[in-house]
Protein backbone atom coordinates (compact mmCIF):
# COMPACT_ATOMS: atom_id res chain seq x y z
CA UNK A 1 0.00 0.00 0.00
CA UNK A 2 1.35 3.25 -1.23
CA UNK A 3 2.04 5.68 1.85
CA UNK A 4 -0.28 8.33 0.11
CA UNK A 5 -3.11 6.24 0.60
CA UNK A 6 -2.09 4.87 4.11
CA UNK A 7 -2.32 8.28 5.11
CA UNK A 8 -5.73 8.78 3.98
CA UNK A 9 -7.32 5.68 5.11
CA UNK A 10 -10.52 5.57 7.23
CA UNK A 11 -10.76 3.47 9.92
CA UNK A 12 -14.25 3.83 11.05
CA UNK A 13 -15.44 2.38 14.15
CA UNK A 14 -18.89 2.07 15.48
CA UNK A 15 -18.76 1.64 19.62
CA UNK A 16 -20.31 2.98 22.46
CA UNK A 17 -19.31 6.49 24.02
CA UNK A 18 -16.58 6.37 27.29
CA UNK A 19 -15.62 9.69 29.20
CA UNK A 20 -12.59 9.92 27.76
CA UNK A 21 -14.01 11.13 24.25
CA UNK A 22 -15.45 13.99 25.78
CA UNK A 23 -13.48 16.55 24.13
CA UNK A 24 -13.69 14.84 20.74
CA UNK A 25 -17.60 15.51 21.83
CA UNK A 26 -17.27 18.96 23.30
CA UNK A 27 -15.17 19.65 19.91
CA UNK A 28 -18.53 18.63 17.68
CA UNK A 29 -21.15 20.33 19.62
CA UNK A 30 -19.35 23.49 20.17
CA UNK A 31 -18.83 24.01 16.11
CA UNK A 32 -22.46 22.69 15.35
CA UNK A 33 -24.68 24.22 18.60
CA UNK A 34 -22.52 27.57 19.26
CA UNK A 35 -26.10 29.45 18.68
CA UNK A 36 -28.07 26.77 20.83
CA UNK A 37 -26.47 26.79 23.78
CA UNK A 38 -22.91 24.73 23.04
CA UNK A 39 -21.79 21.93 23.96
CA UNK A 40 -22.94 19.52 27.57
CA UNK A 41 -20.85 19.34 30.43
CA UNK A 42 -18.72 16.54 31.06
CA UNK A 43 -20.73 15.84 34.09
CA UNK A 44 -23.68 15.53 31.78
CA UNK A 45 -22.06 12.98 29.37
CA UNK A 46 -20.71 11.28 32.84
CA UNK A 47 -24.40 11.35 33.77
CA UNK A 48 -25.64 9.83 30.15
CA UNK A 49 -23.02 7.31 30.37
CA UNK A 50 -23.95 5.88 33.74
CA UNK A 51 -27.69 6.07 33.30
CA UNK A 52 -27.65 3.97 29.47
CA UNK A 53 -24.06 2.85 27.95
CA UNK A 54 -25.76 0.98 25.43
CA UNK A 55 -27.30 3.91 24.42
CA UNK A 56 -24.52 6.17 23.76
CA UNK A 57 -22.85 5.07 20.32
CA UNK A 58 -20.34 7.35 18.56
CA UNK A 59 -17.97 6.23 15.49
CA UNK A 60 -14.12 6.79 15.38
CA UNK A 61 -11.94 7.15 12.97
CA UNK A 62 -8.69 6.48 13.47
CA UNK A 63 -9.39 7.05 16.99
CA UNK A 64 -11.43 10.29 16.96
CA UNK A 65 -14.78 10.37 17.61
CA UNK A 66 -16.08 12.37 14.68
CA UNK A 67 -19.96 11.58 14.83
CA UNK A 68 -22.35 10.47 18.28
CA UNK A 69 -25.94 9.51 18.59
CA UNK A 70 -27.27 9.42 22.61
CA UNK A 71 -30.45 8.07 23.82
CA UNK A 72 -31.64 6.79 27.15
CA UNK A 73 -35.04 4.72 27.93
CA UNK A 74 -38.41 6.14 29.03
CA UNK A 75 -41.52 5.09 30.13
CA UNK A 76 -43.00 7.16 27.50
CA UNK A 77 -46.58 7.41 29.18
CA UNK A 78 -45.15 9.10 32.37
CA UNK A 79 -44.57 12.06 29.50
CA UNK A 80 -46.90 12.11 26.99
CA UNK A 81 -46.30 14.34 23.84
CA UNK A 82 -46.30 17.44 25.18
CA UNK A 83 -43.06 17.19 26.76
CA UNK A 84 -40.22 19.67 26.27
CA UNK A 85 -36.71 18.61 26.18
CA UNK A 86 -35.33 19.56 29.72
CA UNK A 87 -38.79 17.64 31.14
CA UNK A 88 -37.73 14.45 29.30
CA UNK A 89 -33.95 14.65 30.31
CA UNK A 90 -34.53 15.29 33.66
CA UNK A 91 -32.52 18.78 32.98
CA UNK A 92 -29.44 17.26 31.85
CA UNK A 93 -29.54 14.77 34.60
CA UNK A 94 -30.79 11.97 32.75
CA UNK A 95 -32.27 10.69 35.99
CA UNK A 96 -35.60 10.03 34.04
CA UNK A 97 -33.68 7.02 32.46
CA UNK A 98 -36.20 3.89 32.87
CA UNK A 99 -34.62 0.43 32.35
CA UNK A 100 -38.52 -1.02 32.05
CA UNK A 101 -39.26 1.82 29.81
CA UNK A 102 -40.84 0.86 26.75
CA UNK A 103 -39.61 3.83 24.44
CA UNK A 104 -35.65 4.41 22.95
CA UNK A 105 -35.52 8.35 23.34
CA UNK A 106 -33.20 10.12 21.07
CA UNK A 107 -31.32 12.89 22.92
CA UNK A 108 -28.76 14.17 20.44
CA UNK A 109 -27.42 13.45 16.98
CA UNK A 110 -24.29 15.18 15.67
CA UNK A 111 -21.78 14.82 12.82
CA UNK A 112 -18.52 16.59 12.52
CA UNK A 113 -18.38 18.96 9.95
CA UNK A 114 -15.58 17.48 8.17
CA UNK A 115 -17.41 13.99 7.76
CA UNK A 116 -20.38 15.39 5.91
CA UNK A 117 -21.52 13.64 3.02
CA UNK A 118 -20.29 10.24 4.32
CA UNK A 119 -23.87 9.29 5.57
CA UNK A 120 -22.69 8.87 9.17
CA UNK A 121 -25.86 9.92 10.35
CA UNK A 122 -27.88 7.16 8.45
CA UNK A 123 -25.19 4.68 9.95
CA UNK A 124 -25.80 5.69 13.60
CA UNK A 125 -29.92 5.88 12.99
CA UNK A 126 -30.05 2.21 11.77
CA UNK A 127 -27.26 1.33 15.30
CA UNK A 128 -30.25 2.64 16.85
CA UNK A 129 -32.60 1.45 15.40
CA UNK A 130 -30.73 -1.92 15.94
CA UNK A 131 -30.57 -1.61 19.72
CA UNK A 132 -34.27 -0.57 19.82
CA UNK A 133 -35.01 -3.76 18.29
CA UNK A 134 -32.71 -5.91 20.10
CA UNK A 135 -33.74 -4.46 23.56
CA UNK A 136 -37.50 -5.03 22.23
CA UNK A 137 -38.25 -1.51 22.61
CA UNK A 138 -41.91 -0.53 21.30
CA UNK A 139 -40.34 2.46 19.38
CA UNK A 140 -37.67 5.19 18.53
CA UNK A 141 -39.10 8.56 19.66
CA UNK A 142 -37.05 12.20 19.55
CA UNK A 143 -37.81 15.44 19.53
CA UNK A 144 -36.61 17.27 15.99
CA UNK A 145 -35.84 20.82 15.20
CA UNK A 146 -36.99 22.25 12.07
CA UNK A 147 -33.85 24.95 11.08
CA UNK A 148 -35.52 25.47 8.12
CA UNK A 149 -38.63 26.93 9.07
CA UNK A 150 -37.04 30.33 10.02
CA UNK A 151 -37.40 31.32 6.43
CA UNK A 152 -40.77 30.85 6.16
CA UNK A 153 -42.11 31.74 9.70
CA UNK A 154 -43.48 34.84 8.10
CA UNK A 155 -45.60 33.04 5.62
CA UNK A 156 -46.81 29.83 6.64
CA UNK A 157 -48.03 27.80 9.60
CA UNK A 158 -45.39 24.81 11.67
CA UNK A 159 -47.42 21.99 9.97
CA UNK A 160 -47.73 23.80 6.37
CA UNK A 161 -43.98 23.90 6.33
CA UNK A 162 -44.05 20.32 7.57
CA UNK A 163 -46.02 19.20 5.22
CA UNK A 164 -44.02 20.93 1.92
CA UNK A 165 -40.81 18.91 3.14
CA UNK A 166 -42.80 15.96 3.43
CA UNK A 167 -43.83 16.34 -0.29
CA UNK A 168 -40.06 17.41 -1.02
CA UNK A 169 -40.98 20.91 -1.77
CA UNK A 170 -38.87 22.18 0.78
CA UNK A 171 -35.41 20.87 1.95
CA UNK A 172 -35.14 20.93 5.95
CA UNK A 173 -31.27 19.88 7.06
CA UNK A 174 -32.92 17.72 10.21
CA UNK A 175 -36.60 16.74 9.64
CA UNK A 176 -35.44 15.88 5.85
CA UNK A 177 -33.10 13.73 6.69
CA UNK A 178 -35.06 12.04 10.03
CA UNK A 179 -37.98 11.36 6.93
CA UNK A 180 -35.52 9.42 5.01
CA UNK A 181 -34.59 7.48 7.54
CA UNK A 182 -38.31 6.30 7.80
CA UNK A 183 -39.41 8.43 11.11
CA UNK A 184 -43.11 10.09 10.82
CA UNK A 185 -43.88 13.04 12.45
CA UNK A 186 -46.58 12.28 15.20
CA UNK A 187 -47.15 16.12 16.27
CA UNK A 188 -45.71 19.49 16.47
CA UNK A 189 -44.98 20.50 19.43
CA UNK A 190 -44.47 23.92 20.91
CA UNK A 191 -41.31 25.25 23.04
CA UNK A 192 -39.68 22.05 22.71
CA UNK A 193 -35.89 23.93 23.20
CA UNK A 194 -37.00 27.36 23.62
CA UNK A 195 -33.35 28.53 22.94
CA UNK A 196 -33.44 27.01 19.03
CA UNK A 197 -34.48 30.54 17.17
CA UNK A 198 -34.08 28.77 13.42
CA UNK A 199 -36.88 26.54 14.42
CA UNK A 200 -38.53 29.58 16.12
CA UNK A 201 -39.03 26.94 18.96
CA UNK A 202 -40.93 24.57 17.74
CA UNK A 203 -39.60 20.84 17.15
CA UNK A 204 -41.18 17.72 15.43
CA UNK A 205 -41.95 14.63 17.30
CA UNK A 206 -40.82 12.12 15.79
CA UNK A 207 -41.32 8.33 15.91
CA UNK A 208 -39.97 4.91 14.70
CA UNK A 209 -41.93 2.01 14.97
CA UNK A 210 -40.31 -1.33 16.15
CA UNK A 211 -42.43 -3.76 13.98
CA UNK A 212 -40.22 -6.28 15.73
CA UNK A 213 -41.41 -5.49 19.00
CA UNK A 214 -41.94 -8.64 21.51
CA UNK A 215 -39.79 -10.61 18.96
CA UNK A 216 -35.95 -9.37 19.07
CA UNK A 217 -33.93 -10.22 21.58
CA UNK A 218 -29.99 -10.12 20.34
CA UNK A 219 -28.16 -7.01 21.08
CA UNK A 220 -26.12 -4.49 18.85
CA UNK A 221 -23.19 -5.85 17.34
CA UNK A 222 -23.94 -9.91 16.87
CA UNK A 223 -23.32 -11.39 13.95
CA UNK A 224 -25.55 -10.58 11.13
CA UNK A 225 -27.79 -14.07 9.88
CA UNK A 226 -28.92 -12.09 6.84
CA UNK A 227 -27.00 -10.77 4.35
CA UNK A 228 -27.42 -9.01 1.81
CA UNK A 229 -25.57 -9.41 -1.82
CA UNK A 230 -25.53 -6.74 -4.52
CA UNK A 231 -23.58 -8.43 -8.03
CA UNK A 232 -23.14 -5.53 -10.85
CA UNK A 233 -23.33 -7.32 -14.11
CA UNK A 234 -21.15 -4.12 -16.29
CA UNK A 235 -20.98 -3.64 -19.24
CA UNK A 236 -17.91 -2.84 -20.83
CA UNK A 237 -18.18 0.87 -22.26
CA UNK A 238 -15.71 3.94 -23.36
CA UNK A 239 -14.33 5.93 -20.67
CA UNK A 240 -12.47 9.24 -21.27
CA UNK A 241 -10.73 8.78 -17.64
CA UNK A 242 -10.90 7.92 -14.45
CA UNK A 243 -13.68 10.41 -13.73
CA UNK A 244 -15.97 9.09 -16.05
CA UNK A 245 -14.92 5.24 -15.02
CA UNK A 246 -15.94 5.95 -11.23
CA UNK A 247 -18.80 7.88 -12.24
CA UNK A 248 -20.51 4.60 -13.59
CA UNK A 249 -18.85 2.51 -10.64
CA UNK A 250 -20.38 5.38 -8.29
CA UNK A 251 -23.81 5.13 -10.05
CA UNK A 252 -24.27 0.97 -9.36
CA UNK A 253 -22.63 1.09 -5.71
CA UNK A 254 -25.63 3.61 -5.31
CA UNK A 255 -28.24 1.53 -6.84
CA UNK A 256 -27.37 -1.59 -4.62
CA UNK A 257 -26.56 0.54 -1.65
CA UNK A 258 -30.17 1.51 -1.96
CA UNK A 259 -31.38 -1.28 -1.31
CA UNK A 260 -29.18 -1.94 1.80
CA UNK A 261 -26.66 -4.14 0.50
CA UNK A 262 -24.05 -5.23 2.75
CA UNK A 263 -21.89 -6.34 -0.35
CA UNK A 264 -21.44 -4.79 -3.84
CA UNK A 265 -18.83 -7.15 -6.06
CA UNK A 266 -17.51 -5.81 -9.16
CA UNK A 267 -16.32 -7.86 -12.38
CA UNK A 268 -12.65 -9.08 -12.73
CA UNK A 269 -10.80 -5.92 -15.20
CA UNK A 270 -14.05 -3.86 -15.09
CA UNK A 271 -11.46 -1.07 -15.49
CA UNK A 272 -10.42 -2.93 -18.81
CA UNK A 273 -12.22 0.41 -21.37
CA UNK A 274 -8.88 2.50 -20.21
CA UNK A 275 -7.06 0.48 -22.02
CA UNK A 276 -8.30 2.19 -25.30
CA UNK A 277 -6.43 5.39 -24.00
CA UNK A 278 -2.85 2.86 -24.93
CA UNK A 279 -3.64 1.40 -28.06
CA UNK A 280 -0.72 2.49 -30.23
CA UNK A 281 1.12 0.23 -27.38
CA UNK A 282 1.19 -3.41 -27.53
CA UNK A 283 -0.85 -5.34 -24.87
CA UNK A 284 2.07 -6.00 -22.65
CA UNK A 285 2.98 -2.39 -22.44
CA UNK A 286 -0.39 -1.13 -22.28
CA UNK A 287 -2.01 -3.00 -19.28
CA UNK A 288 1.25 -2.26 -17.14
CA UNK A 289 -0.09 1.63 -17.98
CA UNK A 290 -3.56 0.67 -17.23
CA UNK A 291 -1.94 -0.33 -13.36
CA UNK A 292 -0.67 3.10 -13.22
CA UNK A 293 -4.56 3.89 -12.26
CA UNK A 294 -4.92 1.21 -9.98
CA UNK A 295 -4.39 3.27 -6.46
CA UNK A 296 -6.12 6.12 -7.66
CA UNK A 297 -9.13 3.76 -7.79
CA UNK A 298 -9.07 1.60 -4.97
CA UNK A 299 -8.34 5.34 -2.82
CA UNK A 300 -12.03 6.23 -4.61
CA UNK A 301 -13.72 2.72 -4.29
CA UNK A 302 -12.64 2.68 -0.45
CA UNK A 303 -14.38 6.29 0.13
CA UNK A 304 -17.60 4.72 -1.72
CA UNK A 305 -17.37 2.26 0.61
CA UNK A 306 -17.29 4.27 3.64
CA UNK A 307 -20.39 6.78 1.72
CA UNK A 308 -22.74 4.71 0.72
CA UNK A 309 -22.36 2.24 3.91
CA UNK A 310 -21.38 -1.28 1.51
CA UNK A 311 -18.40 -3.46 1.90
CA UNK A 312 -17.09 -3.54 -2.18
CA UNK A 313 -15.11 -6.04 -3.79
CA UNK A 314 -13.40 -4.24 -6.21
CA UNK A 315 -13.80 -6.83 -8.81
CA UNK A 316 -9.81 -6.68 -10.25
CA UNK A 317 -7.42 -4.73 -11.69
CA UNK A 318 -3.92 -5.04 -12.96
CA UNK A 319 -0.92 -4.41 -10.33
CA UNK A 320 2.80 -3.47 -11.15
CA UNK A 321 5.45 -2.67 -8.86
CA UNK A 322 8.37 -2.21 -11.86
CA UNK A 323 9.15 -6.71 -11.30
CA UNK A 324 5.87 -8.27 -11.53
CA UNK A 325 2.61 -7.83 -13.17
CA UNK A 326 -0.14 -9.11 -10.89
CA UNK A 327 -4.05 -9.40 -11.01
CA UNK A 328 -5.34 -8.30 -8.09
CA UNK A 329 -8.95 -7.34 -5.98
CA UNK A 330 -9.44 -5.52 -3.25
CA UNK A 331 -12.11 -6.01 -0.50
CA UNK A 332 -12.99 -2.19 0.08
CA UNK A 333 -15.05 -2.49 3.76
CA UNK A 334 -17.53 -0.01 4.84
CA UNK A 335 -15.50 0.63 7.90
CA UNK A 336 -12.41 2.37 5.80
CA UNK A 337 -10.16 -0.59 5.77
CA UNK A 338 -8.61 -2.50 3.19
CA UNK A 339 -7.79 -6.16 2.27
CA UNK A 340 -6.54 -7.65 -1.30
CA UNK A 341 -6.38 -11.00 -2.96
CA UNK A 342 -4.11 -11.92 -5.74
CA UNK A 343 -5.14 -14.02 -8.91
CA UNK A 344 -2.90 -17.29 -8.15
CA UNK A 345 -3.24 -19.27 -11.33
CA UNK A 346 -2.97 -16.86 -14.69
CA UNK A 347 -4.31 -18.54 -17.60
CA UNK A 348 -1.92 -19.35 -20.88
CA UNK A 349 -3.89 -16.34 -22.23
CA UNK A 350 -2.86 -13.86 -19.70
CA UNK A 351 0.68 -15.26 -19.53
CA UNK A 352 1.28 -14.84 -23.33
CA UNK A 353 -0.48 -11.65 -24.16
CA UNK A 354 -0.05 -9.84 -20.81
CA UNK A 355 2.71 -11.41 -18.76
CA UNK A 356 0.62 -11.91 -15.86
CA UNK A 357 2.09 -13.50 -13.18
CA UNK A 358 0.38 -15.26 -10.15
CA UNK A 359 0.34 -14.38 -6.24
CA UNK A 360 1.91 -16.73 -3.82
CA UNK A 361 -1.01 -16.41 -0.77
CA UNK A 362 -4.81 -17.23 0.03
CA UNK A 363 -6.84 -15.81 2.96
CA UNK A 364 -10.15 -15.57 4.50
CA UNK A 365 -11.30 -12.46 5.24
CA UNK A 366 -13.32 -10.53 8.12
CA UNK A 367 -15.86 -8.58 7.84
CA UNK A 368 -19.34 -7.11 9.55
CA UNK A 369 -21.25 -9.16 7.74
CA UNK A 370 -19.56 -12.34 7.38
CA UNK A 371 -15.81 -14.73 6.52
CA UNK A 372 -15.32 -14.30 2.60
CA UNK A 373 -13.28 -15.02 0.51
CA UNK A 374 -12.17 -14.59 -2.96
CA UNK A 375 -10.79 -16.24 -5.92
CA UNK A 376 -11.24 -14.52 -9.29
CA UNK A 377 -11.99 -15.73 -12.79
CA UNK A 378 -9.85 -19.26 -13.11
CA UNK A 379 -8.60 -19.57 -9.47
CA UNK A 380 -12.42 -20.95 -8.89
CA UNK A 381 -11.54 -23.99 -11.32
CA UNK A 382 -8.99 -25.25 -8.71
CA UNK A 383 -11.49 -27.02 -6.00
CA UNK A 384 -8.18 -27.01 -3.58
CA UNK A 385 -9.03 -22.99 -3.20
CA UNK A 386 -12.11 -23.36 -2.26
CA UNK A 387 -11.36 -26.22 0.24
CA UNK A 388 -8.57 -24.60 1.93
CA UNK A 389 -10.92 -21.02 2.37
CA UNK A 390 -13.69 -23.92 3.70
CA UNK A 391 -11.63 -25.19 6.19
CA UNK A 392 -10.86 -21.78 7.59
CA UNK A 393 -14.84 -21.14 7.95
CA UNK A 394 -15.82 -18.95 5.26
CA UNK A 395 -19.42 -18.14 4.58
CA UNK A 396 -19.62 -16.23 1.30
CA UNK A 397 -17.12 -16.56 -1.98
CA UNK A 398 -16.57 -13.98 -4.26
CA UNK A 399 -15.81 -14.85 -8.04
CA UNK A 400 -15.13 -11.55 -10.03
CA UNK A 401 -14.42 -13.04 -13.59
CA UNK A 402 -14.20 -12.49 -17.26
CA UNK A 403 -14.78 -14.39 -19.75
CA UNK A 404 -15.45 -13.92 -23.46
CA UNK A 405 -17.16 -16.91 -24.76
CA UNK A 406 -19.86 -19.20 -23.92
CA UNK A 407 -17.59 -22.27 -23.23
CA UNK A 408 -15.36 -20.19 -20.77
CA UNK A 409 -18.28 -18.69 -18.67
CA UNK A 410 -19.27 -22.24 -18.03
CA UNK A 411 -16.89 -23.41 -16.90
CA UNK A 412 -16.45 -20.45 -14.13
CA UNK A 413 -20.20 -21.23 -13.69
CA UNK A 414 -20.30 -24.73 -13.32
CA UNK A 415 -16.93 -24.87 -10.70
CA UNK A 416 -18.79 -21.68 -8.64
CA UNK A 417 -21.32 -24.05 -8.48
CA UNK A 418 -19.76 -26.82 -7.17
CA UNK A 419 -17.99 -25.08 -5.01
CA UNK A 420 -20.64 -24.08 -2.97
CA UNK A 421 -21.90 -27.38 -2.91
CA UNK A 422 -18.99 -28.87 -1.87
CA UNK A 423 -17.86 -26.44 0.59
CA UNK A 424 -21.52 -25.67 1.97
CA UNK A 425 -20.57 -22.35 1.19
CA UNK A 426 -22.28 -19.49 -0.39
CA UNK A 427 -20.59 -18.18 -3.55
CA UNK A 428 -21.37 -14.98 -5.95
CA UNK A 429 -20.11 -14.72 -9.35
CA UNK A 430 -20.14 -11.63 -11.81
CA UNK A 431 -18.54 -11.10 -15.34
CA UNK A 432 -18.53 -8.19 -17.59
CA UNK A 433 -20.71 -7.94 -21.11
CA UNK A 434 -20.65 -5.84 -24.08
CA UNK A 435 -17.27 -5.68 -26.35
CA UNK A 436 -14.23 -3.40 -27.01
CA UNK A 437 -13.58 -3.01 -30.33
CA UNK A 438 -10.21 -1.06 -30.23
CA UNK A 439 -9.04 -2.92 -26.61
CA UNK A 440 -6.78 -6.06 -27.84
CA UNK A 441 -7.03 -9.28 -26.18
CA UNK A 442 -10.73 -7.75 -24.22
CA UNK A 443 -12.70 -7.21 -27.30
CA UNK A 444 -15.88 -9.27 -26.47
CA UNK A 445 -17.62 -10.81 -23.19
CA UNK A 446 -20.05 -12.91 -21.93
CA UNK A 447 -21.76 -13.10 -18.29
CA UNK A 448 -24.64 -14.61 -16.90
CA UNK A 449 -24.18 -12.95 -12.91
CA UNK A 450 -25.70 -15.82 -10.20
CA UNK A 451 -25.28 -16.62 -7.00
CA UNK A 452 -25.50 -20.64 -5.59
CA UNK A 453 -25.63 -22.12 -2.29
CA UNK A 454 -25.34 -25.78 -1.34
CA UNK A 455 -28.37 -28.33 -1.86
CA UNK A 456 -30.79 -29.50 0.41
CA UNK A 457 -33.75 -28.85 1.57
CA UNK A 458 -32.88 -25.11 3.31
CA UNK A 459 -31.64 -24.21 -0.04
CA UNK A 460 -33.09 -23.77 -3.67
CA UNK A 461 -32.79 -27.22 -5.35
CA UNK A 462 -30.94 -26.33 -8.53
CA UNK A 463 -28.59 -24.34 -5.91
CA UNK A 464 -29.11 -21.12 -7.56
CA UNK A 465 -30.36 -18.46 -5.48
CA UNK A 466 -30.55 -15.56 -7.99
CA UNK A 467 -29.36 -15.52 -11.50
CA UNK A 468 -28.89 -12.50 -14.18
CA UNK A 469 -29.75 -12.59 -17.78
CA UNK A 470 -27.24 -13.49 -20.17
CA UNK A 471 -25.24 -10.52 -21.43
CA UNK A 472 -27.36 -8.04 -20.08
CA UNK A 473 -25.84 -4.74 -18.23
CA UNK A 474 -28.05 -5.40 -14.75
CA UNK A 475 -27.55 -5.92 -10.75
CA UNK A 476 -28.65 -8.99 -8.76
CA UNK A 477 -29.93 -7.98 -4.86
CA UNK A 478 -30.77 -10.96 -3.39
CA UNK A 479 -30.18 -12.52 0.95
CA UNK A 480 -28.52 -15.28 1.57
CA UNK A 481 -29.16 -16.68 5.46
CA UNK A 482 -25.36 -17.46 7.06
CA UNK A 483 -27.23 -19.89 9.81
CA UNK A 484 -28.76 -22.00 7.23
CA UNK A 485 -24.67 -22.92 6.73
CA UNK A 486 -24.63 -24.10 10.26
CA UNK A 487 -27.73 -26.04 9.56
CA UNK A 488 -26.83 -27.41 6.82
CA UNK A 489 -23.02 -28.40 8.26
CA UNK A 490 -24.29 -30.08 11.20
CA UNK A 491 -27.81 -31.83 10.20
CA UNK A 492 -27.59 -31.71 5.97
CA UNK A 493 -28.95 -34.92 4.12
CA UNK A 494 -25.37 -34.92 3.37
CA UNK A 495 -22.42 -32.96 5.35
CA UNK A 496 -19.42 -32.76 2.69
CA UNK A 497 -17.05 -30.99 5.13
CA UNK A 498 -18.11 -32.93 8.34
CA UNK A 499 -17.62 -36.64 6.38
CA UNK A 500 -14.40 -35.68 4.56
CA UNK A 501 -11.90 -39.23 5.32
CA UNK A 502 -8.97 -36.89 6.40
CA UNK A 503 -7.41 -40.52 7.91
CA UNK A 504 -7.29 -40.75 3.77
CA UNK A 505 -6.17 -37.39 2.38
CA UNK A 506 -5.72 -34.03 3.19
CA UNK A 507 -4.75 -30.65 1.59
CA UNK A 508 -1.29 -28.83 2.15
CA UNK A 509 -0.75 -25.12 1.43
CA UNK A 510 3.18 -25.45 1.12
CA UNK A 511 3.77 -21.97 0.46
CA UNK A 512 4.47 -19.62 3.54
CA UNK A 513 1.66 -16.47 3.10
Amino acid sequence: MSKQREELEHRLKLRNIKLSDYEDIREIMVSIYRNQGGAWTKQELKNQIKAFPEGQICIEDNGKVIAAALSIIVDYGKFGDNHTYDQITGFGKFDTHDDEGDTLYGTDVFVHSDYRGMRLGRRLYDARKELCENLNLRSIIAGGRIPGYSKYADEMTPRKYIDLVKNREIFDPVLSFQLANEFHVRKVITKYLPEDTDSRAYATLLEWINIYYEKEEKLIGNKKSIVRLGLVQWKMRRFSNVDDLMQQVEFFVDTVSGYKSDFCLLPEFFNAPMLAEFNDMDASEAIRNLADYTDEIVSRMSDLAVSYNVNIIAGSMPEYDGKKLRNVSYLCRRDGTQDKQYKLHITPDEAAYWGLQGGNGINVFDTDAGRIGILICYDVEFPELGRILAEQEMDILFVPFWTDTKNAFLRVNTCAKARAIENECYVAITGSVGNLPKVENMDIQYSQSAIFSPSDFSFPHDAIVAQASENAETTIVADVDLDLLTKQRKAGSVRNLEQRRLDLYSIQWKQKK
